[in-house]
């Protein structure tokens, strides 16, 4: 049984990476617009969530 849990978390996992290459992309869009603004906190913002995102990726994709 511990295997079969175990199964269904990497495959979860798995199942999430696309959705967090979207969210990436949607990230790096959103920190393009801010240095064409020379909106400081907004890049910020994008810097720090791409940080998160980069974490999570590298997390699914070491298990």
């Amino acid at each position: 049984m511990k295997y079969v849990m175990e199964a269904l978390r990497r495959r979860e996992a798995q199942e999430k990476l696309p959705v967090i290459r979207m969210e990436i992309d949607y990230e790096l869009v959103t920190l393009y617009d801010a240095m064409q603004a020379d909106d400081r906190v907004q890049m910020i913002k994008a810097k720090e969530r791409l940080e998160q995102l980069r974490l999570q990726m590298v997390e699914i994709e070491n298990e």
